[in-house]
């Protein structure tokens, strides 16, 4: 009796540490391998900017032009292409992210605060190349070519398209994308679950460019940014809405999981606002 009452303790000391490491891992994505999507879109209209998250769930909040900031169920937050502020806000990011196309992508001077700050661009030579592993959130980059600001040329390597992997989403950010990814930089962003891409129409890729390219990645969630008025906006959605629903919830944040991707791929609108701790 003795024996078992030890057996029964040890094989529970077992199960929890199983447990116990089974929280700290990163549920695996799929941005290399095709998945078949849940069906259903579904909006929590009870939450917001921090608050709590259901398990395995993203929060992506539209700040402003292409600015968004990712928010982890274990507390993580990333900001995309960060230019120094996010709001009346004392959050600090635990990543920022940054492209330097134009001064509304990036800033020479973050918050030293910030643990890790990713830059999108090379030297001209090299690319810029991360793989930065939080535990929850794994951050890399694809680097793409840019038009140069000061020749009728090209900056080798001077944007990348950010890919973060959490809570098994693959979700990506386009930066300031300047031509169609080459059938190598499609095949490393691999599949994407949510993209964020710019819908200008001319600072960035030109309209059918971008359409052409949300078509072939067919993300189940495309998060347009960088657009200017609503004529440049509504040229995009009408050019997308014969493969892909249009959604407007009429906020800034959307909050997704696996569970909830749509069965047919969708455009949601959101409304970019600044963070306010209040």
């Amino acid at each position: 009796m003795r024996r078992m009452i030890q057996n029964l303790l040890f094989g529970g000391f077992l199960l929890l540490c199983a447990t116990s490491a089974d929280a700290q891992d990163r549920r695996p994505s799929h941005c290399i391998a095709l998945a078949d999507a849940a069906p259903g879109l579904e909006y929590v209209q009870l939450a917001s900017y921090s608050a709590p998250l259901e398990r395995n769930t993203v929060r992506l909040n539209y700040v402003a032009h292409s600015m968004y900031l990712l928010e982890t169920e274990g507390g993580l937050r990333a900001a995309t292409d960060f230019t120094g502020f996010l709001g009346v806000t004392d959050m600090i990011p635990d990543v920022v992210t940054m492209n330097h196309a134009h001064d509304s992508h990036w800033t020479a001077m973050p918050d030293p605060a910030i643990p890790h700050v990713l830059k999108g661009w090379g030297n001209g030579r090299e690319a810029a190349d991360h793989h930065l592993d939080l535990g929850e959130m794994l951050v890399r980059n694809v680097a793409t070519d840019i038009r140069s600001r000061f020749f009728d040329d090209v900056e080798k390597y001077g944007n990348s398209i950010f890919v973060f992997e959490v809570a098994g989403l693959c979700i990506g950010h386009l930066g300031h994308l300047h031509h169609e990814p080459d059938a190598q930089q499609y095949a490393a962003l691999g599949r994407l679950d949510v993209v964020m891409a710019a819908v200008d129409g001319g600072m960035t890729v030109d309209l059918p460019t971008m359409i052409r390219i949300l078509k072939r990645l067919r993300s189940s969630i495309v998060l347009p940014m960088h657009w200017f008025g609503n004529g440049t906006l509504e040229v995009f959605l009408a050019g997308m809405s014969d493969d892909f629903d249009v959604q407007r919830p009429g906020q800034s944040w959307i909050e997704v999981s696996v569970r909830s991707l749509p069965s047919r791929p969708t455009v949601v609108v959101l409304d970019p606002e600044y963070l306010s701790d209040n």
